[in-house]
């Protein structure tokens, strides 16, 4: 099977993300932070040492503003359901947004009386910063935006949007699952105020893992409560980071797996991951031409997007052409809305949906090279 489909989850996973977690089920599986005895210790110590790393990794002020969580979604509704909105607030996103975070916004907005403003990508299908700006009023409390689009894989600005932003009181969150572990994202250098995102996609760990790094104390209400492991005499929940946040028993397997993801990134290092998928994307790009009635969406100048290709073959639905790659080609891509409608009503493309294939750290430019064949297979044949 030739894997496209890295923006909903990375596959293959390297080796030792396997093996950390097979260690963690085999020798020591027992309940972080639950218990004295010595496995429920080592746990503990894997699941501090796997908060360290991503701390390091994302430039968070401590280990103890790390929170992991189920999934991003589950990381991102701590974000925006938890968040502290009174009526009136404003919020300001952005139309590339994925249903977690269009639905939160949407719930708010009915509960809450929230108002909230949709920033539309300009002609060359980006977001620009001042058009954030522009939109800011004195009831704006939260910017909720995506680094990058995983329909068009358009970066928004981040950086940009947080120089406006850093002097306001203005919250800055971003929903990084398209981009951890490929772009480099500082907490600090960036000015970032809430930082989501998931840890099966580039951060190459397993599913069931997600996090939210929180760099204040934004009053953030915890969307579960229950057992922490401390404070157990108190009726409510803790008020100490993590624990608040955090209720119940952790995934101990998975968060060492997203562990070993880290360590491999770290290994390789950022740039080169990044430079090896923009080969791949540019390549796949270049020979597309190749396929008659193929058509991109998306930003033109590369540099602005990272290695997601979303496109349209005149006269085919989107669904037919990603099962034929399957069953007749064993390749892998994603068909449909891809969880971001907003954006699919804004390219014209929400009756047929768009094939998107997405690229790793693994694949190679031969594998493009075989995609593009089949594209031109199932071209003439129809």
């Amino acid at each position: 099977m030739i894997y496209f489909d890295h923006a909903a989850s990375s596959y293959p996973k390297p080796r030792k993300v396997a093996e950390a977690m097979s260690e963690a089920v085999l020798t020591y599986s027992a309940n972080p932070g639950r218990g004295g005895h010595r496995l429920a210790e080592q746990a503990r110590l894997a699941v501090e040492g796997a908060r360290k790393k991503v701390a390091q990794l994302f430039s968070a002020p401590s280990s103890k503003n790390v929170w992991f969580y189920q999934n991003a979604t589950m990381a991102i509704n701590q974000a925006i359901l938890g968040f502290p909105f009174k009526k009136g607030d404003h919020v300001i996103t952005t139309k590339f947004e994925h249903n977690s975070v269009i639905r939160p916004l949407k719930q708010l907005m009915k509960e809450k009386e929230i108002d909230v403003s949709f920033i539309e990508p300009n002609a060359s299908g980006l977001i620009v910063a001042e058009d954030v700006v522009e939109e800011m009023t004195n009831r704006t409390v939260l910017i909720a935006v995506t680094h990058a689009s995983n329909v068009t894989g358009a970066v928004v600005p981040i950086r940009e949007i947080s120089n406006y932003v850093k002097e306001k009181k203005i919250v800055l969150f971003v929903d990084a699952s398209q981009t951890a572990g490929t772009l480099p994202l500082s907490m600090e250098e960036d000015h970032i105020d809430l930082l989501a995102f998931a840890g099966h996609k580039s951060l190459l760990g397993p599913q069931g893992t997600g996090v939210l790094i929180s760099k204040n104390d934004y009053g953030l209400i915890p969307l579960i409560v229950g057992g922490t492991g401390s404070y157990s005499e108190m009726p409510h929940q803790p008020q100490s980071w993590p624990d608040r946040y955090e209720a119940g028993t952790l995934n101990t397997p998975g968060i060492v797996g997203l562990a070993a993801g880290i360590d491999e990134i770290n290994g390789r290092g950022l740039d080169e991951i990044y430079e090896h998928e923009q080969s791949l994307l540019k390549h796949f790009v270049s020979e597309s031409e190749k396929v008659e009635g193929l058509k991109l969406v998306g930003p033109t100048d590369l540099t602005k997007r990272v290695a997601v290709a979303s496109f349209t073959m005149d006269g085919l639905d989107s669904h037919e052409v990603a099962m034929i790659l399957d069953e007749h080609y064993h390749i892998a891509v994603r068909a449909g809305l891809h969880c971001a409608p907003i954006i699919h009503q804004a390219l014209g493309t929400v009756d047929t949906g768009l094939i998107r294939a997405s690229f790793g750290p693994y694949n190679k430019l031969e594998e493009i090279d075989t995609l593009i064949q089949a594209l031109q297979d199932i071209s003439e044949a129809f």
